[in-house]
Formats: structure tokens, C-alpha cells, sequence
């Protein structure tokens, strides 16, 4: 069996999980990567901002994001408290091709609620993959403080992409929104392959 077909069914029904190569590369690279990590942070946070100030009359939406959008930025916190550790520098965002092309995804128009349900499952997928990630830098670095860390972001974002479903499901149909889920699994599956491996990109 290949890594991809004995790895698919672990990783949050992931169409294509990770190449292994992506580990040793990012390992050789760490100081881009926890820069990169710190920018996802601050994004995931300003994307649940975004979602409460748009949506602030659907109390759930408000109530369920706040503390997530609080989780996201003591995460920003916590990767530059690593960064300070290891006299690494906190550089300039760099352009995030695989979030710039999973928005192109998005479908335009459509109701409030499919709107709504659009950027769920979009903030989904991103976790989703950031959870991969995360694990397989928890089981493959040499640095053991950053395993642990590495680990218990995994456990944090893991939630996060469960809620984000949730979610989705509650104002949205919720067999039209798993329908969806798969169109987006599956585009998101080719987004990697066009990327192919990097090591200085979280994604």
C-alpha cells in the first residue's frame, strides 16, 4: 500500500495528504516556516473577526468565534515566543498561493446562508490541512519542545475544523454543505499536487 492510500483515512478525510518530503524540507527551513505559522495565526483570527462582524446577528456564529478568534491569536503569540527562543527573526508575510487559490473556490452570489457556509467550509479545509501539518511535524522534528508544541496546536486546530463543520451544517442544509465539503476536498487535493512540495509555506 502507498504512503498516500495507508495515510488518506487518517488525515480528516483529506483527498491527498502531505508528501513525507515536506517535513524534512520545512525542518531545514524552520525559521520560515514559524514566520509562516505566525501569519496563518493572525489570518485564521482576522477570518473569524471577519465572520462575526459579517454575520453579528447570528448569535452562534458570534458566541462559537469569539473564543476561537482569542485561541488563534495566543497561537500568533506562542510561535513568536519561539521564534524570539531561537534569535529567529519575525519577517514579512509572504504571498499565501495556497489560500489565494482555495478562495478562487468560492462561489459567488447565492443566499446569506450559502455565503456563510462557503467561508465555513473554506476556514475548514485550512485547518484541516494545518492539523496534518502540524502532526507530522509533532512526530518527524528533532526539536522536542517543538514536538509538543507542534502537538497540542494539532489537538486545537483539529477543534477548530470540527466546529467550523458544525457550523456549516446549522445554518445550511446539511446534506448540501457534505456535498460540498467533497467538492471542496477534492479541489483542494489538486490545489496541492499544482503546488507541489514546499518547505518554507505551512500550506
Amino acid at each position: 500500500m502507498s504512503w498516500e492510500e495507508s495515510t488518506r483515512e487518517k488525515m480528516l478525510h483529506l483527498k491527498l495528504p502531505t508528501d513525507p518530503r515536506w517535513v524534512d524540507i520545512a525542518e531545514m527551513q524552520l525559521e520560515d516556516i514559524l514566520v509562516d505559522h505566525a501569519y496563518c495565526e493572525q489570518k485564521a483570527a482576522s477570518s473569524c473577526i471577519s465572520l462575526i462582524l459579517r454575520f453579528n446577528d447570528l448569535d452562534e456564529i458570534v458566541d462559537t468565534l469569539t473564543p476561537i478568534v482569542a485561541e488563534e491569536w495566543g497561537h500568533f503569540e506562542r510561535v513568536l515566543e519561539q521564534l524570539r527562543k531561537r534569535g529567529m527573526k519575525f519577517g514579512p508575510p509572504r504571498k499565501d498561493e495556497y489560500v489565494i487559490k482555495l478562495a478562487e473556490f468560492v462561489k459567488k452570489g447565492g443566499s446569506r446562508m450559502q455565503q456563510l457556509t462557503e467561508q465555513l467550509l473554506l476556514n475548514a479545509l485550512i485547518e484541516a490541512r494545518s492539523c496534518e501539518r502540524f502532526k507530522l511535524l509533532s512526530k518527524n522534528i528533532a526539536d522536542e519542545e517543538l514536538q509538543k508544541f507542534y502537538y497540542e496546536l494539532m489537538i486545537s486546530e483539529a477543534g477548530h475544523y470540527v466546529t467550523f463543520i458544525e457550523l456549516a451544517r446549522k445554518y445550511q442544509d446539511a446534506d448540501k454543505v457534505n456535498r460540498r465539503w467533497q467538492e471542496w476536498l477534492e479541489y483542494e487535493a489538486a490545489v496541492l499536487r499544482q503546488l507541489g512540495v514546499r518547505g518554507d509555506r505551512m500550506h
